[in-house]
């Protein structure tokens, strides 16, 4: 016999879902437009600190807050993963499947993402800002 969820529960349980497969590679797309848009704009009116606040504080505020957004994506994407890995029974849902599937999938994209949000913080870092 097969249960349905309550409505409500379902709703939450697809949201963190598509968070657990998206929310990595959206915080990398913040990361990047913001450090970038902080960089150059700010350099590209002559200063060198952003609203009193030094450039290379606000690019690591650029930094920290997606990473820890992409870690938070990437908690959600391993507990759904290690929610749905049991083995189903002959007729049982094929959702459940289908959610392990996506939780891989979002395990492996936030991974990526944080890879590169790191790299990039790297990049933007290390390197001297207002480089001419």
């Amino acid at each position: 016999m097969t249960e349905r969820l309550p409505p409500r529960t379902a709703l939450v349980g697809g949201l963190l879902l598509w968070f657990a497969v998206l929310g990595g590679v959206s915080f990398w797309t913040l990361h990047a437009l913001a450090a970038w848009a902080i960089d150059e704009l700010t350099c590209a009116a002559g200063h060198d600190n952003l609203a009193g606040f030094p450039l290379t504080g606000a690019i690591a505020l650029a930094v920290l807050v997606p990473a820890a957004g992409a870690l938070a994506a990437l908690a959600v994407s391993v507990l759904a993963w290690r929610r749905t890995r049991s083995d189903l029974p002959e007729g049982g849902h094929r959702s459940v499947g289908r959610a392990h599937m996506l939780a891989f999938v979002g395990l492996w994209l936030n991974m990526l993402a944080l890879a590169m949000i790191a790299l990039g913080g790297v990049a933007a870092l290390v390197l001297p800002p207002c480089q001419r």
